[in-house]
């Protein structure tokens, strides 16, 4: 056996198949964001991001910076151990406590990442249904899937969004039997929404439970930032929402609320949680701070709103091919893995514009496409630029203005997406 030749090859085949991710070395500036230092070799200039997840400009809020230096000053860089090993510092008791409050729930714990609270919380808590039945949407991100797989369990994936087939599935299965529905709320490629409020009803109808992933709406939905279901006021109805500290509010984990006995079973049974060392006391004091600040602060949620409907305006009347979103995700269509690459690289090259493309797994194969995140930061000059400057890669490369045939290409490539991960 050639090793070396098998991880060759697999590399060989992302770059024919033009799937090979190429990272930016980027320097963030405090004060400045949405701009940054880029770094290419021996060469250094600014650029402006225009695809990050710190939606509203938080990991740069004096607020945060402040908590988590003061914080490390007095306690030191790392947690020290697990939960269970000297790990569970005072910032983190607090930080969990400020999540379930933001989210009216009885409890809450913190993982490393969201990939992390996902993966762990929902193969735990399917591990432990008797005979549980997971009905995914087909649409969910990896993270999910990977928590559907290593659960074990029995799994059926419905529809993205398609409250028939999900009825469907629940009343196959029969009322007696446990179920756990997983799906979010804000789905981050194409910015469209869950019909939260109706997912319940069918939970409540056929008794089961509900799991929401909420990353991509906490800090930026609601009155406190509490997320979709606070803005449709459904926080009630759903068992576990997950959320991420890494996004809207600018530092680094996921975590889950709930009930106290679903969260402390999670707590004692999930090997995610269990035997990874704690989040350091400097990123819950910064996290922390972050929450508290966005519950009483609307200023940011405004802006990012505000800048986003106009970001997707601007594009759309420059004729560029917006895809239909309900939030501040702007997903621009490309339809071709090699051009949107080019697309990137010249949008980098020629005007400053970091942009990451996004291609199959991420998204179906002849969906690629551009993800912009306009938040607060992004001022209508800077969208006048990304204007011209997206209108002059797509002629100079070819890419269609046209955005038609979306809907028929989304749903086939989704299923196998989902299937192979599942």
């Amino acid at each position: 056996m050639n090793y070396q030749a098998v991880f060759e090859e697999a590399i060989v085949s992302l770059k024919d198949e033009k799937r090979y991710r190429v990272f930016a070395d980027l320097e963030r500036q405090t004060g400045k964001y949405p701009y940054a230092c880029y770094r290419n070799g021996t060469s250094t200039r600014e650029i402006a991001v225009w695809c990050s997840n710190d939606y509203l400009g938080m990991g740069q809020h004096p607020k945060v910076i402040k908590a988590m230096t003061t914080t490390v000053e007095n306690m030191g860089t790392g947690a020290g151990g697990t939960r269970n090993i000297a790990g569970t510092n005072h910032p983190l008791v607090m930080l969990e406590n400020e999540l379930a409050d933001l989210h009216q729930k009885e409890s809450a714990l913190v993982f490393t990442s969201g990939f992390v609270s996902n993966e762990a919380a929902i193969s735990t808590i399917a591990k432990l249904l008797p005979d549980c039945l997971i009905l995914s949407d087909q649409l969910n991100h990896a993270s999910m899937i990977a928590g559907v797989r290593n659960s074990g369990v029995a799994k059926k994936v419905w529809r993205h969004n398609d409250l028939e087939h999900l009825e469907e599935l629940l009343k196959a299965a029969g009322n007696e039997r446990a179920k756990l529905i997983v799906f979010e709320s804000v789905y981050s490629m194409d910015g469209d929404i869950a019909p939260i409020e109706k997912i319940a009803d069918l939970a409540d109808k056929y008794n089961a439970m509900t799991y929401i992933d909420e990353v991509h709406a906490v800090g930026m939905y609601g009155p406190r930032g509490a997320g979709i279901c606070e803005r449709d006021g459904v926080m009630d109805r759903i068992d576990i929402i997950e959320g991420t500290l890494a996004k809207a509010y600018g530092v680094l984990g996921g975590y889950i609320t709930g009930n106290k006995t679903v969260v402390d079973a999670v707590r004692s049974f999930a090997p995610g949680f269990i035997f990874t060392t704690a989040l350091p006391p400097g990123l819950a004091a910064a996290a922390t701070a972050s929450i508290a600040h966005l519950k009483a602060s609307k200023e940011e949620r405004e802006g990012q709103q505000r800048q986003a409907q106009r970001t997707k305006d601007i594009l759309s009347a420059a004729g560029l091919p917006v895809m239909p979103s309900q939030t501040h995700i702007v997903p621009v269509l490309v339809a071709d893995p090699d051009l949107c690459k080019q697309a990137t690289d010249m949008l980098l090259e020629k005007h400053n514009i970091y942009i990451q493309p996004i291609n199959y797994p991420t998204v179906p194969r002849g969906t690629e496409r551009l993800r912009i995140t306009p938040g607060p930061f992004h001022n209508d000059a800077m969208i006048e630029h990304l204007k011209d400057a997206l209108v002059d890669v797509w002629q100079t490369l070819g890419i269609s203005f046209q955005n038609t045939g979306i809907d028929d290409l989304e749903a086939p490539g989704a299923i196998l997406h989902h299937a192979a991960g599942g």
